[in-house]
């Protein structure tokens, strides 16, 4: 049986931390940041974690499973 291959573009996207939980970053912090106000832009800022309705698709994307 072949190795399963990692999704390339997850793999840029996620990382783990060391309890094993998976963090993101928030969309809508790449362009057209004109008409968005400095305290949503500020929010956008800090990494997030994978909630866990989505933690099984994205660790099958990751490899992890």
């Amino acid at each position: 049986m072949p190795k399963m291959k990692t999704n390339s573009g997850s793999k840029k996207r996620f990382a783990l931390t060391g309890t094993g939980k998976i963090k993101r970053k928030h969309a809508f912090k790449s362009h057209i940041l004109t008409k968005k106000t400095t305290k949503q832009k500020r929010n956008l800022t800090h990494s997030g974690l994978v909630d866990k309705s989505d933690m099984n698709n994205v660790r099958f994307l990751l490899g992890m499973k």
